[in-house]
């Protein structure tokens, strides 16, 4: 084997080491989920479904997925429209404070969320304002909003603009350009950008911990408060639910939009 070929060997075995390295703990919680006894142990020692049933008739816990979803819908939809905006704002116009605003509506990716969720904490305290689903909202719309600007952005920055120009050469006024060329073919970033923001913010924990009160909390929260008090397998089966839920959605918006193209890791033609 030559140089080239040991290269390659080591690059894919790092990779494998990798892989297995971030898969082995959901591996583990994935087959302690099936543990017929009350207790974490790795591996069972009886087989059963039983955690799982537990898990969705669990009060705190489908009251936690209801108030999760109500959230993440408001809160990946409002992303979605500001941070489109932004990114084609970002894209087509040069002004003063551009990079000032990108490096604003990024700051979340460095800032730690339990920064941000504190921080809308003690603004709804000066502002009167109770832990309702506003403050909730407003704080993961914060915290998506990077990820739906990214995904708007490069996509833009995919789209080839002849076909605007094409558009507007016929006689197509601005909006109609926007409407009938523009969000068409921005689609698959659109619904990326949506769907990242809704996983995002359906499995956020450090800032919803601080501005969730026991109406409003999600299921995250309602995970947490359930294991101050209880040790069994329960948390092991929401746990795979979880992770079986958030597969599916990323393979089928593969499988519809081609999230490489989307993400720029494939050639956009």
């Amino acid at each position: 084997m030559d140089s080239r070929g040991v290269l390659r060997a080591i690059g894919i075995a790092i990779v494998a080491l990798t892989l297995a390295f971030v898969l082995l703990p959901a591996l583990v919680v994935g087959i302690a989920a099936f543990n017929a006894r009350a207790v974490l142990a790795f591996p069972p020692n009886a087989w059963s479904w039983r955690w799982f049933a537990k898990a969705l008739a669990y009060d705190d816990f489908r009251a936690g997925f209801r108030n999760g979803l109500i959230v993440t819908a408001c809160a990946s939809s409002i992303a979605l429209l500001v941070g489109a905006a932004f990114a084609f704002a970002l894209d087509h116009y040069s002004f003063a404070v551009k990079r000032t605003i990108e490096g604003v509506l990024l700051a979340p990716l460095v800032i730690p969320h339990f920064t941000i969720g504190l921080g809308f904490l003690i603004l709804a305290a000066q502002l009167g304002a109770a832990r309702g689903f506003a403050v909730v909202v407003a704080c993961h719309v914060i915290l998506v909003l990077p990820f739906v600007l990214r995904s708007v952005y490069i996509s833009l920055r995919n789209l080839d603009q002849r076909f605007e120009l094409a558009a507007a050469s016929l006689g197509a006024p601005p909006r109609r350009v926007l409407t009938s060329v523009t969000i068409p073919l921005l689609a698959p970033g659109l619904v990326s950008g949506w769907l990242f923001a809704a996983i995002l913010s359906f499995n956020e924990f450090t800032a919803s911990l601080f501005v969730t009160s026991q109406r409003t909390q999600t299921l995250p929260v309602a995970m947490y408060n359930y294991v101050r008090e209880y040790a069994d397998p329960s948390m092991a089966a929401v746990s795979v639910m979880y992770i079986v839920a958030t597969a599916a959605l990323l393979a089928i918006a593969n499988a519809f939009f081609g999230l490489g193209r989307v993400l720029n890791v494939e050639d956009a033609r």
